[in-house]
């Protein structure tokens, strides 16, 4: 009787599980039920480490530690420096932080092959409100400027949207948040930076002190030397952004609508807009206010309310609105969802009654979910998923659009207008003259039929080139060496790197993001 019931119990519903995943297919499996994964493990991982980081950051910065241990957390990095030229020199070298622990999905391959150095920075080290400058560490995320900043009075002039996202990142890398239209990119807010160079001195450079450094670290990624230190501007900061949603409903609105507001003479502090198919898009324009209207308050932040994007959709049927937002919740509106990237996998989580009971717990930490992913859920999600931004000037907006739909079908796509200020550097407008760009943000699973991630993003990445955009380089470049050269300007960076002696102590950008070569 017993093996009867055994069979019933167990190896029946195993039996059917198999022959369920048989019919489904194994990739159906993965893809659509990772969220048992996510919501009993990675939720609940992710919330402890959230606590834990949030009162270490807290009694470090009340003690005001971090300052005194800085020089003795940046001499740790000289000396692996200088003990990497010590044993010859024998590969190039990279931090140490794994591939997996930031917020870019592109997979760190060459950091097995590369001297791993050490850079375990992770505080604020000062607000000087009389200077109006903070002082950080790479390290530093957004999540812990806004906690600090804003509790008193200021804030930073780009303050880009995820929380994980570090300072080192947006610098070597690019920050870009809805202000940046009036302020530029997170590098144009920066006043000094220290960097550990490949002999292991350290140097500080700004605009007036060793500018061509100051101007080749933005976009360098880590390839000039290893960042230690930053000092970026503060302004002023208040307790509401007032949001005005404008609707628009034909292709030609969107680009009218966008570009009025962003060029507005009278100035909208932020500006954004969510494009929901080629012909239909919200248009969002924010400024700072201590005044708010009571009933007008919508605390986007908390964990029952819908994600953002959601929220705003139910505009293009309402109409025209306008909301209060307090100013930390606006500014990580798109957290909770990944932007729209969590849907993917917890397709529930906007639903009420799982942001009621397990909201408080999300989204789960990015790394977490890098970790986390075996051989073929990654495979799957390089087939099947676009994670790109696209830098192009905002009077190609209306041909970028159509391209974008041509290629990928994939909405919502993120628009966030801001100016590229002619200076020195990888990245700068064709002309002598500042220019408004606009960032093309796309992430999810495109639509298209013929969607294939290589040939489609090469086709973007081409006409990206050809209007003289750029691509932002978190994620997979498939660019050649000299179409790359085309789209960056190397040479200031060249320069440095023959200055600097960086040829054998870092490989160049082109070498970390491009696929085929870190492949």
């Amino acid at each position: 009787m017993e093996l009867p019931l055994v069979c019933y119990t167990v190896v029946g519903p195993l039996l059917l599980s198999v022959i369920w995943m048989r019919y489904k297919g194994l990739e159906y499996v993965i893809i659509n039920y990772r969220w048992l994964f996510v919501c009993i493990f990675l939720l609940p991982v992710s919330v402890v480490y959230d606590v834990f980081m949030y009162v270490r950051n807290k009694i470090v910065f009340r003690l005001n530690s971090a300052p005194k241990q800085h020089e003795a957390r940046v001499r740790k990095v000289q000396e692996q420096v200088k003990k990497w030229q010590a044993d010859g020199c024998p590969t190039q070298m990279c931090t140490a932080r794994p591939g997996w622990s930031n917020v870019s999905f592109r997979r760190g391959l060459y950091k097995k092959r590369l001297r791993n150095i050490d850079v375990n920075l992770i505080d604020i080290l000062s607000v000087d409100t009389e200077r109006q400058v903070v002082y950080v560490e790479p390290m530093v995320t957004m999540g812990q400027v806004t906690a600090c900043l804003i509790p008193l009075g200021w804030t930073l002039p780009v303050l880009p949207e995820l929380d994980d996202l570090t300072v080192g990142g947006l610098i070597m890398g690019v920050g870009i948040e809805t202000s940046s239209h009036k302020f530029g990119l997170f590098q144009h807010c920066c006043v000094t930076f220290e960097v550990v160079l490949a002999d292991g001195s350290v140097v500080k450079c700004s605009k007036n002190d060793n500018p061509d450094l100051f101007y080749s670290i933005p976009w360098s990624y880590g390839t000039l030397g290893f960042l230690v230190a930053a000092e970026i501007k503060i302004v002023p900061a208040k307790k509401f952004v007032k949001i005005d949603y404008m609707p628009v409903h034909t292709h030609q609105d969107i680009l009218s609508t966008f570009k009025r507001e962003t060029e507005k003479s009278s100035g909208n502090e932020f500006v954004e807009g969510l494009v929901y198919s080629l012909d239909e898009a919200v248009i969002m324009t924010s400024n700072m206010t201590d005044e708010a209207e009571p009933a007008k308050v919508n605390s986007i932040g908390h964990f029952w309310k819908p994600w953002f994007y959601k929220h705003v959709q139910g505009y293009l049927k309402d109409g025209p609105g306008t909301e209060y937002i307090p100013l930390r919740h606006y500014y990580h509106r798109h957290t909770r969802s990944i932007f729209w990237e969590l849907e993917d996998i917890i397709p529930f989580g906007n639903h009420p009654i799982f942001r009621y009971l397990c909201g408080w717990m999300v989204p789960p930490k990015i790394s977490l979910l890098k970790l986390t992913q075996g051989q073929t859920i990654k495979e799957l999600y390089e087939r099947h998923q676009v994670i790109q931004d696209m830098l192009v000037p905002l009077k190609d907006l209306g041909q970028s659009l159509v391209c974008f739909h041509e290629e990928l079908g994939l909405y919502p796509l993120w628009l966030c207008p801001f100016t590229l200020y002619a200076q020195p550097g990888m990245v700068h407008p064709a002309g002598d003259k500042d220019e408004v760009y606009v960032d093309i943000g796309a992430y999810g699973s495109p639509k298209q039929p013929h969607f294939s991630t290589i040939p489609s993003t090469k086709k973007l990445e081409a006409f990206v080139i050809e209007k003289k955009g750029f691509q932002m380089l978190y994620a997979d470049s498939y660019l050649s060496r000299e179409d790359f050269r085309r789209m960056f300007d190397h040479s200031l960076y060249d320069r440095i790197r023959q200055k600097l002696d960086c040829q054998k102590a870092f490989p160049e950008v082109y070498d970390k993001v491009n696929r085929k070569v870190r492949d």
